[in-house]
């Protein structure tokens, strides 16, 4: 009897321990909040290295996630939606780039506000937008000596 005492005290250990973990992964990608947000549509050249939950940064700070990421078959374009916390206005004439966060981290989306006196609605889309740069491609330019 204390052997299954024991096996039980330790399951239950584990349960609270796997709950604990659970938790925690789901405030970490942000599925328990539940934040307004609206949505905000980007034409990149090129998304290498964001997916689907990637940041949405404004001066550093996270105000929200990609939400879908398509190809766009005329222009061959990648089109970008993002949910932005509705507390957040952006101007219209807004840019947005994807940045790195180093030599050796992630990609994430920056948001880097305009100064015109109109803001974008639900649904606006941010016309001046800079892909990513792939950091090998610059790096064989430089070695080989490119100036393309």
């Amino acid at each position: 009897m204390a052997n299954s005492a024991a096996e039980t005290a330790i399951g239950a250990v584990v349960l609270i321990a796997a709950t604990g973990f659970l938790y925690y992964a789901a405030n970490a990608v942000g599925v328990g909040n539940s934040t307004d947000s609206y949505t905000v549509k980007a034409s990149f050249r090129s998304v290498q290295g964001v997916s689907l939950g990637t940041d949405v940064r404004l001066a550093g700070v996270k105000i929200g996630t990609v939400t879908a990421l398509d190809l766009n078959p005329t222009s061959f374009r990648a089109e970008t939606a993002m949910a932005v916390e509705k507390g957040i206005v952006l101007p219209d004439d807004s840019s947005v780039v994807i940045a790195s966060e180093g030599l050796l981290g992630g990609n994430f989306v920056e948001i880097v506000p305009g100064g015109s006196e109109f803001n974008l609605e639900d649904g606006g889309e941010l016309l001046d937008t800079q892909g990513s740069v792939s950091l090998i491609s610059l790096l064989l330019k430089f070695v080989s000596g490119s100036s393309e």
